[in-house]
């Protein structure tokens, strides 16, 4: 029984990973779901409502299109090691006996990426609103805050 409840956890580690991004980010179904509504877009349509300068929307701008070309680079970096992340996973999955070791360090590895991806994104971040004046960063917390709570009331409401 032990063994059948590790495999399923490593069956399903690497799926509730990838599921968590799916839905931190919300997708493009229904009324104020996706960019903008209650999904991780890390508050870029509010940065709209910013009495953001010419010089501010050129450094954004040119932020975003040097990441973007950083993103298309690193997928083609990172393909290779989820490809080889997903074909030990199907060995574990489909060995005769489970190997509950390696199926931990699989797991740790997938994990660590995870990170990596995280504090990529987080530093990214960083670096945008680090061009906003203190006067913006307070109306983006303000902002980021009303946004929240409508959010947590959709969820409640969702869930009744």
């Amino acid at each position: 029984m032990k063994k059948m409840k590790t495999m399923m956890l490593a069956m399903t580690l690497p799926l509730l990973i990838g599921s968590a991004s799916v839905l931190a980010y919300g997708g493009h179904h229904g009324k104020g779901e996706g960019r903008g509504g209650c999904g991780m877009d890390g508050g870029r349509k509010l940065m709209y409502e910013l009495d953001l300068s010419d010089d501010q929307k050129q450094q954004l701008k040119t932020m975003r299109q040097t990441k973007r070309e950083a993103m298309k680079a690193g997928f083609a970096d990172q393909r290779e090691p989820m490809r080889a992340h997903y074909q030990q996973m199907q060995a574990l999955v489909l060995a005769d006996s489970f190997d509950e070791v390696a199926a931990r360090e699989l797991a740790q590895s997938m994990v660590e990426q995870q990170v990596g991806r995280r504090v990529a994104m987080m530093e990214s971040r960083h670096e945008i609103l680090s061009v906003l004046t203190e006067a913006q960063k307070t109306q983006y917390r303000q902002l980021m805050a009303e946004r929240q709570a409508e959010c947590q009331q959709r969820w409640a409401d969702k869930n009744q």
